[in-house]
């Protein structure tokens, strides 16, 4: 899920398995490195048994898990010159080729290097230089010498050209982070503490670029709720080059006016508290401002549009020519605006979006070599790309490329020899993507890929050929080498189905469509075990996020067996996004505006009749598991209705006032403004309605969604005389990691289920 979303499923935890849907057929399941297959196939049959069974041991144990890992894909890119080059590492060492797409013969390039040796030689630890050598090795390519690596808070610098690791800053007091290459690799920009510098590659010399950053000044640098809401969970830098490498414009956030939240560290003595402004609705958000500074250290700042109004910036970049570009939004998202900056640090008004509901962060334009630009809009309520062609020192709009009741995806890339833009789009299929073209002058429309799924496409400069890696429900992944037309040329890979997993029995898998009471298509996937009986009763384990614009029903390969284990022990497992959560535009999800959480439970509760109508499923013994938005939205048809016998409530947001301003404003307004919608969307002011048993679950240190939510349910329940049991996870964060909290997690889980259901 994107990272645009504040709740998404947390993908880089194991506990990722209990947070998405398992997008597996019958006889499809997770891909074992290749090189373990048959030690796994065997180990797997062992443990199994003649009966074919999983065990929650074989999936999550610590010490007896077994891997069901995808197996990679042939590491291939294109480079400035449009050559294919593929990619080995082994042993700390990486090793380029070139690869003729018309043969497949593959040439050696010398422009690589054993990087653990390089590494080595430099003076860093074997330990730390085999994880250093890891990260760098996918990263390297042919025409780039150059690469900036962190070792003990200083930076280094990785320079094949002459073979050897150096060291560019010496503080190891103070760490360096979020070190982005100027685009002439000359120079090394990044964050030390709250303000950003730059350093010359060749002569390793410092230079100071900003000053004033403190606790609560951050020059460069995104908070919390910046990183997490608008630019994207998991990176903090706030700064970028523009592209003659003369310049970088930055934000400057000012968070002194943010309160601070306490997460107690009680899980350690002494007690590693964190302390975090953290702005729920209708708290003071960080002021935001935005700089350009020179490599001489000499910035400047640009004027504020809108004096006196509460505003976001919400992106920032430069057009090809240079000049800095940005998109600002009100405080709670009604509309977006595009500015354009002249020398003087003016800007002027590109054009303005507005919808119904909120607008969502758009991409910023797609410039081509005449200066006019593709948008990408959801104007009509769906992604669609527009032409706009400068006119008298502005632009305007010449007409739609893209239209109808699909969105584009993403724009992969403009062919002005051809008159064509490049992109992916859901057309065909609403939960997947293809590989699309359409003319900028006549918009006529032509899809390139033929197999049905999700594809991942790669295009060379020239746009001749493209890379595309694709996997659906029913197909492991692919990948292949296509020409212009959407010609296979070559596929490189085809993984097929993995000698590690021959033997067990697994679920069948289908996906539908269910019809909601308005006739609105909502997507599902359902899980049968692999001895069902369409004459008996099933208990139900349904899983859902619910959240806006984020799908759990993907028609994509995945992984993950714990929807197959639970299929093995007789359970049906269903999976349903209602429709705000489909990404079918975002005109499905427009409804929920400030009333989060009813429209959900009804489309849910539209799911439940479908199901009511199949014969097999038992509607009185029905579990709902969620985490995160799926932890709000479980607690919340928890205490609003009475179609699930018991809960799975993971991190879940109690009541929106406790989450954060910019994501809980964007969908319900600030809480002064809409104070029915707040109540109506609660959980914790219908606690005393808790229908069945619930398992709260949460990590003590959650930064995200606060314990405070968990703690405050569990006070209204026991006011109200409701029972609930807990799981907490010391520690923890937003999502449970380690080997031992997973398997305490998933045991936790499983009990629930067995015991209640």
């Amino acid at each position: 899920m994107p990272s645009r979303h504040a709740f998404p499923p947390i993908t880089n935890s194991p506990l990722s398995a209990c947070l998405r849907p398992l997008l597996l057929c019958a006889a499809l399941v997770a891909l074992a490195p290749a090189s373990a297959a048959a030690s796994t196939a065997t180990t797997a049959a062992g443990q199994a048994g003649s009966n074919g069974m999983l065990s929650l041991e074989m999936l999550y144990h610590p010490t007896s898990k077994l891997k069901f890992d995808a197996t990679p894909l042939t590491r291939l890119s294109w480079d400035k010159q449009d050559r294919l080059i593929e990619s080995q590492v082994k042993d700390g060492a990486v090793q380029l080729f070139v690869v003729n797409t018309q043969t497949w013969e593959k040439q050696a390039l010398s422009a690589d290097g054993n990087l653990l040796a390089l590494l080595k030689t430099a003076g860093i630890e074997e330990q730390e230089a085999v994880k250093i050598a890891g990260q760098l090795a996918l990263q390297v390519s042919p025409e780039i010498s150059a690469y900036i690596f962190s070792y003990k808070n200083d930076l280094w610098l990785l320079d094949l050209q002459h073979k050897l690791a150096r060291a560019l800053t010496n503080t190891p007091d103070i760490a360096e982070d979020e070190a982005l290459l100027s685009p002439d690799f000359k120079s090394v920009a990044y964050l030390k503490g709250n303000d950003l510098y730059l350093t010359d590659l060749a002569s390793a010399r410092e230079t100071r670029l900003t000053t004033g950053g403190s606790d609560t000044v951050f020059n460069g640098r995104l908070d919390w709720v910046y990183q997490e809401e608008v630019y994207g969970r998991g990176s903090f830098r706030a700064f970028y080059w523009s592209p003659d490498s003369r310049q970088i414009a930055f934000l400057s956030l000012d968070e002194s006016q943010v309160p601070v939240y306490t997460l107690s560290g009680d899980h350690a003595q002494p007690i590693k508290s964190n302390l975090t402004r953290y702005p729920k609705a209708g708290d003071p958000n960080p002021l935001a401002r935005l700089g350009v500074v020179d490599l001489q250290a000499k910035v400047r700042w640009t004027a504020d549009p809108y004096p006196g109004k509460e505003s976001l910036i919400v992106q920032v970049g430069w057009s090809p020519d240079g000049k800095l570009l940005a998109a600002w939004q009100d405080r709670v998202q009604t509309w977006l605006d595009l500015r354009m900056y002249d020398k003087n640090d003016q800007s002027q008004l590109v054009l303005r979006e507005t919808s119904p509901a909120w607008t969502e962060r758009l991409p910023l334009p797609h410039f081509l070599k005449d200066g006019s630009f593709i948008w990408e809009s959801d104007r009509t309520g769906h992604r669609h790309l527009y032409r706009y062609e400068a006119h008298q020192q502005n632009y305007r709009l010449t007409g739609a490329i893209t239209r109808g009741d699909w969105d584009v995806r993403q724009v992969h890339g403009i062919d002005e020899t051809k008159r064509q833009v490049l992109f992916s789009a859901n057309e065909r299929n609403p939960i997947g993507n293809d590989l699309y073209t359409a003319s900028l002058d006549s918009a006529k429309l032509q899809r390139l890929t033929t197999a049905s799924g999700t594809h991942k496409v790669r295009w060379n400069s020239t746009y001749t050929h493209y890379l595309d890696s694709w996997s659906s429900l029913t197909q492991t992944p692919k990948q292949g080498l296509f020409s212009a037309s959407g010609e296979l040329l070559k596929l490189s890979d085809d993984s097929g189905v993995p000698e590690t997993m021959q033997g067990l029995k697994l679920a069948s898998v289908s996906q539908q469509q269910i019809k909601a009471r308005d006739g609105f298509m909502l997507e599902s996937l359902l899980f049968l075990p692999p001895d069902f009986d369409p004459k008996k009763k099933y208990p139900v384990y349904q899983h859902l996020y619910a959240g806006p614009m984020a799908p759990q029903v993907i028609d994509r390969w995945n992984s993950n067996l714990w929807h197959h284990f639970l299929a093995q022990q007789g359970y049906i497992v269903w999976v349903l996004d209602n429709r705000s959560a489909s990404n079918k535009g975002v005109a499905s999800a427009w409804p929920i505006h400030k009333k989060l959480g009813q429209l959900e439970l009804q489309d849910q509760l539209d799911g439940l009749e479908w199901l009511r109508q199949q014969a097999w499923a038992d509607m009185d013994r029905i579990a709902l598991n969620g985490w995160s938005y799926g932890g709000y939205f479980t607690s919340y048809a928890m205490t609003h209705s009475k179609a699930w016998k018991i809960g799975l409530v993971g991190a879940p947001v109690t009541d929106f006032r406790l989450y954060d301003s910019i994501y809980t404003e964007r969908y319900m307004g600030l809480p002064k403004d809409n104070a029915k919608g707040y109540d109506q969307g609660s959980v914790l002011k219908a606690a005393k309605d808790l229908s069945g048993k619930i398992l709260i679950m949460h990590g003590t240190m959650d930064d995200n969604v606060h314990p405070q939510n968990s703690i405050m349910l569990i006070d209204e329940l026991i006011k109200a005389g409701k029972d609930y049991s807990l799981q907490l996870y010391p520690g923890n964060d937003h999502g449970v990691r380690g080997d031992w909290q997973t398997w305490s997690l998933q045991k936790a889980k499983w009990e629930f289920l067995k015991n209640n259901l």
